[in-house]
C-alpha cells in the first residue's frame, strides 16, 4: 500500500484578522494523484504555498516525507523544498533564454555538474517527455502551448523530486490541449513514480487523473474521496459543485476505466 508523503494536521493560516485556512486535515499518498478543487477564494493557492514552505502556517503541522516543516528554520526548509517540483499555470519559462537553459536552471542552482553533464541530463528528461534535441536551442515563444508544458515539467523533474505540484495546469487551454496535459500528468506519475498534487478548478481534469479529490470551500475541506464518490455520495455541497461545472463526469469515469 502507498505510504503517506504529505500530511496536514489541523493547519490554520491567518492574515491579520482574516483566517484563510480553518483547520485543514489532508493526506497525500506516495505514487498517487490528489486534486484540490474549489472556486476562487477557496484558499487553494494559500494551501499550496504552505505545503511547499513559501508561507508559514499560523498553527498545525505539515509533514513532508515525515518531517514537520512548520517549525523549521529557513535552511532546513530550503532542503525540503527540493523534494517538490513545481509546474506553474503558464509553464513560467524565462522567455530570454533557450529551452536548454530553462530546463538546466535547477542543476545550475543546486549541483556542480559540468555544462556537458547538464546538457545530457536535460536531453534525457526531454526525451522521456516526448521531446528531442531539436528544441534545445529554441526559445519559449517558439514552442506550442503543449510543448511549453512539457518543457516546464522537464525543469520541475530535473532534481528528481518525489512530489510534483501542478498549479492550475489546464487553465486557459482548449479542451484538446487540456486532455493532453491530463495525460502528461498521468504518464509522469507512472513513468517517474512521483506523487502528484494538482491545484485546479477543472472538474473534468480532476475526474481524469485523481485518485483522491479534495473540495475546498471558504478555507475548509468540505468533501474528499475518489472523484466519483464526490459526484454521487451523500455530500450535497460536493454534488452541487460538480453539477454546476456542467461536466459529464460519468462519461469521463467510464473512459478512465476502459
Amino acid at each position: 500500500m502507498p505510504l503517506d508523503i504529505v500530511v496536514l494536521q489541523d493547519v490554520r493560516k491567518r492574515f491579520g484578522d482574516t483566517e484563510v485556512l480553518k483547520g485543514i486535515d489532508l493526506v497525500c499518498r506516495k505514487g498517487e494523484t490528489t486534486c484540490i478543487v474549489g472556486g476562487s477564494g477557496a484558499g487553494k493557492t494559500t494551501l499550496l504555498r504552505l505545503i511547499v514552505g513559501l508561507e508559514r502556517a499560523t498553527s498545525g503541522h505539515i509533514f513532508v516525507d515525515g518531517e514537520d516543516i512548520v517549525p523549521m528554520r529557513e535552511r532546513d526548509l530550503n532542503r525540503v523544498r527540493q523534494k517538490f517540483g513545481m509546474v506553474y499555470q503558464y509553464a513560467a519559462l524565462l522567455d530570454s533564454i533557450s529551452v536548454l537553459d530553462n530546463v538546466a536552471f535547477p542543476l545550475v542552482e543546486h549541483t556542480k555538474l559540468s555544462p556537458a553533464e547538464r546538457r545530457a541530463r536535460v536531453v534525457e528528461k526531454l526525451r522521456a517527455l516526448g521531446l528531442d534535441e531539436s528544441v534545445l536551442e529554441k526559445f519559449p515563444a517558439q514552442l506550442s502551448g503543449g510543448m511549453r508544458k512539457r518543457v516546464g515539467l522537464a525543469r520541475a523533474l530535473m532534481l528528481d523530486p518525489p512530489i510534483v505540484i501542478y498549479d492550475e495546469p489546464t487553465s486557459g487551454l482548449d479542451p484538446l490541449t487540456s486532455r493532453a496535459v491530463d495525460e502528461l500528468i498521468d504518464e509522469t506519475r507512472r513513468g517517474f513514480g512521483v506523487t502528484s498534487l494538482v491545484i485546479t478548478h477543472d472538474i473534468a481534469s480532476c475526474f481524469r487523473i485523481a485518485e483522491q479529490a479534495v473540495l475546498l470551500n471558504a478555507g475548509q475541506i468540505v468533501a474528499r474521496g475518489r472523484p466519483e464518490e464526490l459526484a454521487h455520495g451523500d455530500n450535497a455541497v460536493a454534488r452541487e459543485f460538480i453539477e454546476k461545472s456542467l461536466v459529464d463526469v460519468d462519461a469521463i469515469t467510464r473512459q478512465r476505466r476502459a
